[in-house]
């Protein structure tokens, strides 16, 4: 299993220590009314945006019983990384390998600990939201009624940038979570690709099935 975040400019921060667990929360909303004499009512809203949460640590030093990848990232570095993605309040893209979990999300949270015993290592929690964007309500003058904006019902194809030592079998486990989904990526984009799928080449623009 390896865990990234996607950025909207195609660039991937991969966590280098997998956590022990990742915990999904939904809860449905509920709003309190307090209707005069007969108490406090509640109505329900609908499903609360859902929240996807783990504990992990950016090691100082790699170690091959647990580190997914051999060039780390400075453990400060990573955690900057991770506030800089925080604080820019755009939607990056969560996307856990051999799991269902590929969802826009806003990093809502990001604490650290460090320990005495590990120095160099930097302990964290981090929280997302998955991302829902927001409907616009306009006013009708002529009805004097307020209507919602219909969303696009046209789905956006998502497309992916070929970068040095892409292939197509790690470009399916990234993007589709299952490698070998790659023929399915070289139908989609054989006219880009050319007759032989191993000759991809960086900067080259595939659309995802």
């Amino acid at each position: 299993m390896d865990i990234y975040l996607v950025e909207s400019s195609g660039e991937k921060f991969h966590f280098p220590v997998n956590p022990e667990e990742i915990t999904i929360q939904r809860e449905k909303q509920l709003e309190t009314l307090n209707i005069l004499s007969l108490g406090e009512a509640e109505l329900s809203q609908g499903e609360k945006v859902k929240t996807i949460s783990f504990s992990s640590f950016f090691p100082v030093e790699y170690d091959a019983s647990y580190c997914r990848y051999i060039e780390l990232p400075r453990p400060h570095t990573a955690m900057n990384r991770l506030t800089t993605i925080m604080n820019r309040k755009q939607p990056v893209r969560l996307l856990i390998s051999d799991t269902a979990i590929n969802v826009l999300v806003n990093l809502s949270a990001h604490n650290t600990t460090i320990k005495g015993g590990e120095p160099g290592d930097v302990n964290y929690e981090v929280t997302f939201r998955t991302h829902r964007p927001l409907k616009v309500r306009s006013v009708s003058s002529s009805k004097n009624s307020i209507q919602r904006a219909r969303p696009d019902s046209k789905p956006v194809p998502k497309v992916y940038q070929v970068k040095p030592g892409d292939s197509l079998w790690t470009i399916a486990k990234l993007e589709l979570g299952d490698s070998s989904k790659w023929r399915a990526i070289y139908d989609k984009n054989k006219s880009v690709i050319g007759p032989d799928h191993n000759l991809i080449k960086p900067g080259q623009k595939m659309v995802m099935p």
